[in-house]
């Protein structure tokens, strides 16, 4: 390959008297003109090594055909009518309708009219409580920056209010308005998409109203860092203020009784320090329902009475388990208990006081999503989803405790044509990990069949079976998926996800070289058909991994990855993460980062195949980690395999691409790994 040259630079950092070079510093000026034809001349190559693969345009066609079906959101119901999402094959964005009874469905709004390009996407949408009103926030370009406007639902007419800067926020009704969060608007001069993101804020945007005129709800001006959330209970008694400081991992909970006039500028706190996670699930009378982990690494729910908030006063509603309880909602006077068993779900009903009622009968081996509604529902709607069951809509009736078919698609798809199997691995340090695997039923097992092994392990996220039509068409091809479920992820509940964190962020790498063992050793693959994938987090993974054993792949994928470990907190939101990864602002944890940093780790080697993808709007994880990968390993890379990078345009962190760009992206990325692996697709 001959990559376009990229100027190395003489910069030098000291960290506690350890010098590290950057040489590619200057690749972190997003829009310096030396960047842009830097990213200009890499897209060049590597579009041009794309285009002569063989099988790209029909792979393309291919996922094309599979794409197009329609595909449906979990409704919610407002007032007398149901709004849900629906994407009739290959629209850009999926449109939302509202449907009253049996009448015909309705065009609510339409996202792919945002933008000519369909990469406006819509972010969220809120209810009034009156249903008169839908407040809905967009992302252009896929920025974690949202707009956030507001539709009269009676005359279907946008309001003149628009709000700027909105990130991380929820909207809140409370009568003619909301409350929801941002930041000041960068200073200028300031790159919107990489610059530091601090004091966070809480407003109240009252109806017909310019922002200017927004009220402060919270501010801590000694405090830059930290999320500040605010949301309302469904009969707008209680507002909850939830504050991180971005430094432990866990949040306060604050509340605020919005009908008692004596606390009108008071907070009562419900639950202090921010070493645990809590979150309010709802209310029932004067008592507040939190979700939190506190004494509960698998979590629980918790009654509090804001009038006597002390922990002795709490009343535990639902203990904690066995099974890592993973989300929990109020619904027609009851709570709706989604539990990971084996990182499958398995959802139990109980009274809001706490009493078992039943378990929600599941059409198979998957995750169930959904289950929100108002306290005086009588049913509610969820999604299920697994590896070869396409996405399901169910209307789950309450009190009879049946489930219906609301929407199920009609995909090019035959789940008994596939089995899935979940193996449990010991990793490094012996420790027991789960793996779904998942291929063509009888297929054999040679040795040599192309695999595709996918991870994330951190932030508590919890990765469990869902359906992918791209990866259907690897499957279909007599390609093998798995799916390992790795420490630092929510799995097993808190403990599990800390023995991935800081200082035992290699665990989780173990675990993935594990996981690749183990396919290797029970002949479904050999490192010349293996791929090795994961974004974002799940990019550093890959980025870590394939620096620490080159050996152990032919092709590796880091998508949207944290690759910079020593300045990855400069940027945007990333200080968030330090309870994650620590920073390199800690002489401890830096020699801990410096470790394993995929930049800091490269060394002439002979590396896999890699396909670096990234976006110029990610203002999450900032492309700038990902150019510099790339030009230090284009720099290192003694071996005969290409080290490539694709940067999308108008294209963000992953949320709202569009659906062209989502088909473009997998056809390059299949047809690299099949070009790579030497193996010859039976594409359709």
């Amino acid at each position: 390959m001959q990559y376009p040259p990229t100027r190395s630079a003489d910069h030098t950092d000291d960290y506690f008297g350890t010098r590290v070079p950057d040489p590619y510093r200057w690749l972190e000026a997003l829009d310096a003109p030396e960047t842009a034809a830097w990213v200009a001349a890499q897209n060049e190559v590597t579009f041009d090594y794309l285009a002569q693969l063989p099988y790209r345009a029909q792979l393309n066609a291919r996922l094309t055909q599979l794409w197009n079906y329609e595909r449906f959101g979990v409704p919610e119901r407002v007032g007398e009518e149901l709004v849900f999402s629906r994407n009739d094959g290959l629209q850009n964005q999926a449109v939302l309708y509202r449907q009253r009874g049996d009448e015909a469905p309705r065009v609510l709004l339409d996202p792919n009219a945002f933008s000519a390009e369909g990469t406006t996407a819509l972010a969220g949408t809120a209810f009034s409580n009156d249903h008169r009103y839908m407040a809905y926030a967009t992302s252009s370009g896929g920025s974690d920056w949202h707009q956030v406007r507001i539709l009269d639902l009676t005359t279907n007419e946008l309001l003149p209010d628009l709000l700027d800067w909105v990130k991380v926020s929820g909207t809140s009704w409370v009568k003619n308005g909301f409350y929801y969060s941002r930041y000041d608007a960068p200073k200028a001069g300031e790159n919107g998409l990489s610059g530091r993101n601090e004091y966070h804020k809480v407003y109240y945007h009252h109806l017909n109203t310019p922002q200017a005129d927004d009220r402060l709800v919270y501010e801590n001006p000694a405090m830059a860092l930290g999320f500040r959330w605010a949301d309302v209970t469904e009969d707008e008694r209680f507002l909850v203020l939830s504050l991180t400081d971005g430094v432990a991992d866990g949040n306060q909970l604050l509340v605020r009784d919005l009908t008692d006039p004596t606390q009108a500028e008071a907070w009562t706190t419900l639950v202090d320090g921010y070493e645990c996670s809590n979150s309010v699930v709802g209310n029932v009378g004067g008592e507040v329902l939190v979700y939190t982990n506190y004494q509960a690494p698998n979590y629980r729910v918790v009654g509090i009475d804001p009038r006597r908030p002390a922990e002795a006063h709490w009343r535990e509603v639902l203990p904690e388990s066995a099974h890592k309880l993973e989300s929990v909602t109020q619904a027609g006077g009851r709570l709706i208990a989604d539990y990971l068993h084996d990182a499958r779900s398995l959802v139990r009903v109980y009274a809001e006081t706490g009493e078992f009622q039943h378990e929600v009968a599941l059409p198979a081996l998957g995750t169930a999503a959904g289950f929100g509604g108002r306290r005086d529902a009588t049913a509610v709607y969820y999604a299920f989803t697994s590896f070869t069951y396409p996405t399901t809509i169910y209307r789950y009736d309450l009190a009879r405790n049946v489930s219906t078919v609301f929407r199920a698609p009609s995909v090019d798809v035959h789940p008994a044509d596939y089995e899935t199997t979940q193996v449990f691995y010991p990793s490094k340090d012996g420790t027991r990990i789960p793996m779904f695997i998942v291929h063509r039923r009888g297929l054999e097992l040679n040795g040599r069949q192309p695999t595709y092994l996918y991870a994330y392990g951190g932030f508590n996220v919890s990765v469990t079976p869902a359906f992918s039509v791209a990866r259907l068409l690897w499957l279909e091809n007599g390609g093998v998926l798995a799916v390992a479920n790795l420490r630092g992820g929510g799995e097993y509940g808190e403990a599990w996800h800390q023995a991935g964190m800081t200082p035992h962020k290699q665990n989780v790498f173990d675990d993935f070289i594990a996981a690749a063992d183990y396919l290797k050793a029970h002949n479904y693959t050999d490192a010349a058909h293996l791929a090795i994938a994961g974004g974002s987090n799940g990019g550093l993974l890959v980025g870590a991994v394939m620096t620490q054993r080159p050996d152990l792949c032919r092709v590796a994928l880091p998508a949207v990855g944290v690759l910079d470990m020593l300045r990855y907190h400069t940027f945007t939101i990333g200080w968030n993460w330090a309870p994650e990864y620590g920073t390199s602002d800690d002489e401890a944890q830096f020699r801990n980062l410096l470790a394993y940093s995929p930049l800091h780790n490269l060394r002439p080697a002979a590396y896999p195949a890699t396909l670096i993808t990234t976006a110029d709007h990610d203002d999450r994880v900032v492309p700038a980690h990902s150019f510099k990968f790339t030009a230090a390993m284009q720099a290192a890379n003694t071996g005969p395999h290409p080290t490539l990078i694709r940067i999308d345009v108008n294209a963000g962190h992953g949320a709202g691409k569009s659906t062209k760009l989502q088909i473009d992206e997998w056809a390059d990325v299949w047809s690299f790994c099949y070009a790579n692996m030497g193996v010859v697709p039976a594409v359709r």
